[in-house]
């Protein structure tokens, strides 16, 4: 009966996992908003169009990344779905959000606003 070795707590872990976590930067933590804050938001977005557009393959490792980096480059952008089913529509913007540490800010229809200030220099300024 072969026995396990047991791992050597010194020992660095190696392979695919252990470099996929090294290289995962921890996603941040959402914003909280106020209700002033929302209505803020919402109104600077209004003027908006989509910079990020979910495709017939729905939310993939690719579209989360550049929603990151469109976070960073914007802090307020709109996300566009297609049609189709409202409940798989609303968890794709939902885990969007929680994949980019984004508040997910407004949802209507098709479209959602996300929003991430940046941490060096934020550009919108909130009202308290």
């Amino acid at each position: 009966m072969p026995t396990e070795k047991p791992k050597s707590a010194g020992k660095p872990e190696t392979g695919p996992a252990a470099t996929e976590r090294l290289h995962t930067p921890a996603s941040p933590t959402a914003p909280e908003l106020s209700e002033k804050q929302l209505r803020h938001l919402r109104g600077l977005a209004h003027a908006l169009k989509p910079v990020i557009r979910l495709g017939g393959a729905g939310l993939t490792d690719a579209v989360a990344k550049e929603t990151q980096r469109a976070l960073h480059d914007h802090e307020l952008i709109k996300v566009k779905a297609p049609g189709g089913d409202r409940d798989a529509r609303n968890a794709a913007f939902s885990d969007l959000a929680q994949r980019t540490g984004s508040a997910l800010v407004h949802r209507i229809g098709n479209v959602a606003v996300l929003y991430r200030p940046r941490a060096d220099l934020p550009r919108i300024l909130l009202p308290d």
